[in-house]
C-alpha cells in the first residue's frame, strides 16, 4: 500500500488541534509535547577535550512520546517539522529529525508567525530546510550553561551549602539584585526642602481655611485626597499649586530647616503676580507595538502578572482558542520576538480597522513605522493579535479572565500604535513676589487634552493639574505656602518589569529566557519577592561574593553580554560555534582549578559587626549558617553566645514580653527561629515552652488536638489512628507519632470503621493493609514488570558476554 500522507510535527496537543483544521486528509499533525532529546541530567556529558561532543538521550518521561512519533512516521512518506521559529524550536526540530532519521530529502522545516489558516497554507506551500546555524547556536548555549552549571555547582555544595546552583546567566541576574540590596545599605539619605505653594486668580475671596479643611479630610484607609480629587478642588477655585524655582539669580536649595525658615519668613506676607505665560500645542506619540520585554513589563505593571504567568497565557493566544462555531483559533503572533516589525497585510489591516471603527480622524496619513533594537530579528514581527476585528470584547464569552485582560493589553498596544498621537495644549505659567531676600519665582505647569488620539485605546493614567486662564501682570491670592522637608530616597528595588528592562538593557539573556531566569532565581531561594519587589537572600549574597571573587568574567556583566552577541553570531553570520566554547572554557577551568584550592568555606568566614557580646563584652561578628546571616561571638567557642540578626543586620536582641508561662509562670523572651518570632519561657531549658505569635506579638490559639477515630494503627501495636490538619487538609496518622509515621488518607475513614466492625481491621500484615487501602497492585501488573525486569537482564548480560568475547579475539589477534 502505498504511503500519501505527511507527518506534522508541533510542540503542544493545543497547537496540533489548532493546525490540524487547516491541514487536509494527506497531513497527520501530532505534538512531541516539548523537547524529546537532551543532554542527561545525570553526569556533565559534555566531552570537552573533544571538541564538547554533547552526548544526548530521549528525556525521562518522552519514551512514549518517541515511539509513538516514530509508529507514525512509518505510515508516512513525508516529515514536516512545524516548531517555533527560535533557536529553540528550531534545536527541538533537528532532535526530532536525528531520532526519527527521517531521509533529507524528505524532511521539511514550515515556520509560521501565527496559527492561521493564510500563515499556515503559505508555510506549508514553501518549506525549507532546518537552519544549522541556528540549531548550533542553540547547542552552543545549552553546552555553555551545562559546563558552567555542572562544574561551579559541586563547588558551592562543597564551599557554601548542599542543594545550591549557578548558571551563566542566572548568577548575573543575581548580581544585579545583590548589588542593588548593597546600594539600598549604603545609601545615606540627605535633607532637603521644599516651599509649594497654592494660588487662586480670585482674590476677592480668601480660600485659605477652605483647602486646610479639604486637605485633612481622610478616608476610610486614613488617606488624605487623592492627586485627582485635589485637582478637582482646584479647577473649582480658579487655583493652582506652583513650585519655587528660584531666589534672586540662583536655583532655590534649602538643606536644611535654617536656610528654609529664611526663605519661608520672607515669602509669608509677600505679594504675588503672574510674570509670564507660555501656551503650546504638544504632541504625544503611542508607543511600538509590543516585543517579549515590553509585554512582560506591561502586564506586570498593568495586570500584576508574573513574567512567567505571561508567557504562560500568551502562548495559550498563540496556540490556538476554541472560539465556538469559529473553531480553535490563533489569537496573537509569536510571543517570544524582540522585533516591533509589523507586515504590510498587519498594518493594513488595523488601518482598515481604526478608520472604520474609531474613525478617520484617528488614523494618520502614513502608517506608523518603529525601529528595532540593533540585534534585533527582523524576520520575526512584533507581538500582535492575529486579525484586529477579533476585538477583546466580541472574544470574551471564549477566554477565561486571565486571557481575556492579556489578550486586550495586546490588541489594545497595537490598534494603538497605528493610531493619531494624541495634542495637548501645555502651558507654564511664571509667578514672582519681590521680597526682601530678591525675587522668589515660582514656576506652575499643566495641559488640558485637546484631542485624545490614541489614548482612547491605549488609555494612560492621566493626572495633568488645571493652569486657569492668566496674563502677565494679573494678581494672585495666596491659598497656602509651606515649607516641607525631605530626604532623598535610596535607589528603588527591582520589581519584575524593572527586571526585566534591566536584563534587557545589560544584554543578559534573551527575550525567551527572562521568564524562566526571574523563575529560576527566585526557587533557588537567591532572591525573594516582598511586596512585589525583589531582595537578595543572605545565602544569595554569599553565593554572588564567591562567584565574583573567583569567577570574575562569569558574573561581569558586559562579558555576559559579549557571549550572547557570540551565539547571535553564530546564528546569524555562522561563527564557529566550537571556537566561541574555546575561547570561554580556556580561562573558566584556570578560575575553576583556582577557586577549588583558595575558596573559603562560607561557614569558616566572618566579617566584622558595630555589637559586642553580651557576655564577655568581645567584639561580635557575623557569621553564615545553615539558616542565613547570624551574629556570633569572636571568642567562639570560647564563648558561645549567639543571635539572629535581620536582613540589614541588626541585633534582633530577645525581649522580655508582657506574657507569662503557662507552665511554670516564668516570664516568655520574645525570640527570633528560623519560622519567624515566637515565645520562648525564660526558664529554658529547665521549661521548654513555646507559643507562636502573630505579627503584632499576639499569641496564636493553640492548635486543635487531633480527634480520635477508634480505628486501630496497622503498623504498631498501641497505636490508634487519629485525624490531624494540614496545609492540603485533614488527613489520619497514628497517635504515637514520632515514633510510628503512619498516614492514611481521610477518605478511608468509613470504610477503616466498617472493616474494624467486621474483625478485618488492623491486618496481620503491612501488605494485606495496602490491599485492603487500595495500594496494593495487581499480581499480573506485577509479575509482568517482574518478567520485563528479568528479560532485560538478561539481554543485558548477553550483551557484556558478546564484548567480553569480542575483547579476548583482538587480544589473541
Amino acid at each position: 500500500m502505498a504511503k500519501t500522507k505527511a507527518l506534522v510535527i508541533v510542540e503542544s496537543p493545543a497547537k496540533a488541534k489548532t493546525i490540524n483544521k487547516y491541514l487536509g486528509a494527506s497531513f497527520e499533525v501530532q505534538a512531541s509535547m516539548g523537547h524529546v532529546r537532551d543532554l542527561p541530567s545525570k553526569g556533565i556529558n559534555v566531552d570537552i577535550d573533544n571538541d564538547f561532543e554533547p552526548t544526548y538521550s530521549i528525556s525521562p518521561g518522552k519514551s512514549r512520546t518517541v515511539t509513538s512519533l516514530k509508529s507514525a512516521m512509518k505510515k508516512c512518506d513525508a516529515l514536516y517539522l512545524a516548531t517555533d521559529l527560535d533557536r529553540e524550536g528550531e534545536a527541538i526540530a533537528w532532535h526530532l529529525s536525528e531520532i526519527l532519521k527521517v531521509p533529507a530529502e524528505k524532511t521539511y522545516r514550515v515556520v509560521f508567525n501565527e496559527i492561521t489558516k493564510k500563515a499556515i497554507q503559505q508555510a506549508f506551500e514553501n518549506p525549507g530546510k532546518l537552519d544549522m546555524d541556528k540549531v548550533m547556536a542553540q547547542q552552543a548555549r545549552r553546552i555553555l550553561d551545562r559546563i558552567v552549571g555542572y562544574q561551579i555547582s559541586p563547588l558551592l555544595w562543597k564551599k557554601v551549602a548542599r542543594g545550591l546552583s549557578a548558571g551563566r546567566v542566572q548568577s548575573v541576574a543575581v548580581k544585579l539584585i545583590v548589588e542593588k540590596e548593597l546600594s539600598i545599605r549604603q545609601f545615606v539619605p540627605e535633607e532637603y526642602w521644599l516651599m509649594p505653594a497654592v494660588f487662586s486668580t480670585d482674590t476677592a475671596k480668601d480660600h485659605s481655611q477652605q483647602w486646610q479643611d479639604f486637605i485633612n479630610i481622610k478616608d476610610d484607609k486614613d488617606k488624605p485626597p487623592t492627586i485627582v480629587k485635589q485637582n478637582e478642588w482646584l479647577k473649582k477655585h480658579n487655583a493652582f499649586k506652583a513650585e519655587l524655582h528660584q531666589v534672586g539669580s540662583e536655583k532655590f536649595h534649602a538643606p536644611d530647616s535654617e536656610s528654609a525658615n529664611r526663605v519661608y519668613s520672607a515669602l509669608k506676607d509677600a505679594q504675588f503676580k503672574i510674570v509670564d505665560t507660555n501656551l503650546k500645542r504638544v504632541k504625544s506619540k503611542p508607543s511600538p507595538p509590543f516585543i517579549t520585554s515590553t509585554l512582560q513589563q506591561a502586564a506586570s505593571n498593568r495586570l500584576g502578572f508574573a513574567t512567567k504567568r505571561t508567557m504562560r497565557i500568551a502562548q495559550q493566544l498563540y496556540e490556538g482558542i476554541d472560539l465556538g462555531s469559529m473553531g480553535a483559533l490563533g489569537l496573537i503572533t509569536y510571543m517570544r520576538t524582540d522585533s516591533t516589525h509589523l507586515s504590510n497585510e498587519a498594518v493594513s489591516s488595523v488601518r482598515n480597522y481604526i478608520e472604520q471603527n474609531i474613525g478617520a480622524e484617528y488614523l494618520p496619513e502614513k502608517p506608523n513605522v518603529y525601529t528595532s533594537k540593533k540585534n534585533a530579528q527582523q524576520a520575526h514581527e512584533a507581538i500582535r493579535p492575529t486579525d484586529p476585528d477579533l476585538t477583546p470584547k466580541d472574544i470574551k464569552p471564549f477566554l477565561k479572565d486571565e486571557q481575556y485582560k492579556l489578550y486586550n493589553l495586546i490588541w489594545s498596544r497595537f490598534v494603538a500604535c497605528q493610531m493619531a498621537p494624541a495634542q495637548w495644549d501645555s502651558v507654564t505659567v511664571d509667578v514672582v513676589a519681590e521680597t526682601s531676600i530678591g525675587d522668589c519665582n515660582y514656576r506652575a505647569s499643566g495641559r488640558t487634552l485637546v484631542f485624545d488620539g490614541f489614548t482612547r485605546i491605549w488609555t494612560t493614567s492621566s493626572s495633568d493639574p488645571f493652569i486657569p486662564s492668566v496674563k502677565p501682570g494679573d494678581p494672585l491670592a495666596v491659598v497656602d505656602i509651606t515649607a516641607d522637608q525631605h530626604f532623598t530616597k535610596p535607589p528603588a528595588r527591582y520589581t519584575e518589569a524593572s527586571l526585566v528592562k534591566a536584563l534587557e538593557k545589560e544584554g543578559i539573556g534573551r527575550p525567551s529566557t527572562y521568564a524562566s531566569i526571574i523563575s529560576t532565581i527566585q526557587e533557588r531561594k537567591y532572591v525573594e519577592q516582598i511586596d512585589r519587589k525583589f531582595h537578595a537572600t543572605d545565602i544569595g549574597e554569599v553565593v554572588t561574593e564567591k562567584l565574583s571573587e573567583f569567577f570574575p568574567r562569569v558574573m561581569d556583566v558586559a562579558f555576559t553580554r559579549h557571549m550572547e552577541q557570540q551565539l547571535d553570531t553564530i546564528e546569524e553570520q555562522h561563527l564557529d560555534w566550537i571556537g566561541v566554547l574555546k575561547e570561554f572554557y580556556g580561562p573558566f577551568k584556570e578560575n575553576l582549578d583556582n577557586a577549588t584550592e583558595q575558596m573559603k568555606h562560607a561557614k569558616a568566614e566572618t566579617k566584622p559587626s558595630e555589637y559586642k557580646c553580651p557576655d564577655c563584652k568581645s567584639a561580635m561578628v557575623y557569621r553564615f549558617g545553615k539558616n542565613g546571616k547570624f551574629l556570633s561571638c569572636s571568642k567562639y567557642p570560647d564563648c558561645k553566645f549567639a543571635c539572629p540578626c535581620d536582613k540589614n543586620g541588626v541585633m534582633l536582641e530577645e525581649k522580655e514580653s508582657e506574657h507569662k508561662c503557662p507552665n511554670c509562670g516564668k516570664a516568655m523572651i520574645q525570640k527570633n527561629g528560623r519560622f519567624g518570632p515566637f515565645l520562648g519561657c525564660s526558664n529554658y531549658p529547665e521549661c521548654k515552652t513555646i507559643l507562636g505569635i502573630d505579627k503584632e506579638g499576639n499569641i496564636l490559639p493553640p492548635k486543635a488536638p487531633p480527634e480520635p477515630t477508634g480505628v486501630k494503627c496497622y503498623k504498631c501495636d498501641n497505636g490508634e489512628l487519629v485525624i490531624r490538619q494540614s496545609k492540603r487538609g485533614p488527613f489520619m496518622g497514628c497517635n504515637k507519632f514520632p515514633k510510628c509515621r503512619t498516614i492514611v488518607s481521610i477518605k478511608e475513614l468509613d470504610n477503616l470503621k466498617k472493616l474494624q466492625e467486621e474483625g478485618v481491621w488492623p491486618p496481620d500484615t503491612w501488605e494485606k493493609a495496602d490491599e485492603l487501602l487500595g495500594r496494593k497492585k495487581s499480581k499480573k501488573k506485577t509479575a509482568k514488570k517482574k518478567t520485563a525486569k528479568k528479560e532485560t537482564t538478561k539481554k543485558k548480560a548477553v550483551k557484556k558476554t558478546v564484548k567480553k568475547k569480542k575483547v579476548v579475539k583482538k587480544k589473541k589477534a
